[in-house]
């Protein structure tokens, strides 16, 4: 089966049965290896990405349900690491194994689209599916709102 969606803005076209996971096909088929596999059971975030601007989990979302909509992953944030978010995470040190990294600064992304000005209590709540076995929580809070901060003055 054939599904074309957008990936990071570029029309695709998948060649996959439709229950695949999109993990899978934005992997192995699309080649972007940014986003992880972590659990396979939609429970650490890891593979968070954007589905129309919503974050949703890749391991368990089907490639059928993305028909015609827009995909966005870790390498869509910025092609040279300027987006705030990503400067901020340099700036506060937030990985240390960076596994988890990609889905933590996807969720991370889709809260400040929709708050230029997160409460701590806003962050818990927008990153608590996202798992860091590091437990770099503390820097990936400041970071974020450190990315906020660039972002309101922009």
């Amino acid at each position: 089966m054939s599904v074309k969606f957008q990936v990071n803005g570029k029309a695709v076209t998948a060649n996959a049965e439709p229950d695949t996971p999109l993990l899978w096909v934005i992997r192995d088929e699309l080649g972007m290896t940014g986003t992880k596999f972590g659990c396979g059971a939609a429970l650490c975030g890891a593979c968070t990405v954007h589905v129309n601007g919503a974050p949703v989990r890749a391991c368990q979302t089907p490639l059928s349900t993305v028909a015609g909509k827009k995909v966005a992953t870790v390498e869509g944030l910025s092609r040279n690491n300027t987006h705030p978010l990503q400067v901020a995470w340099i700036k506060h040190d937030v990985p240390q194994c960076g596994y988890c990294q990609s889905g933590q600064l996807m969720s991370a992304a889709a809260l400040l689209a929709g708050n230029k000005n997160p409460s701590d209590a806003d962050i818990d709540a927008a990153m608590s599916g996202n798992l860091c076995r590091c437990g770099t929580y503390s820097r990936i809070k400041a970071a974020i709102k450190d990315a906020a901060s660039t972002m309101r003055k922009a």
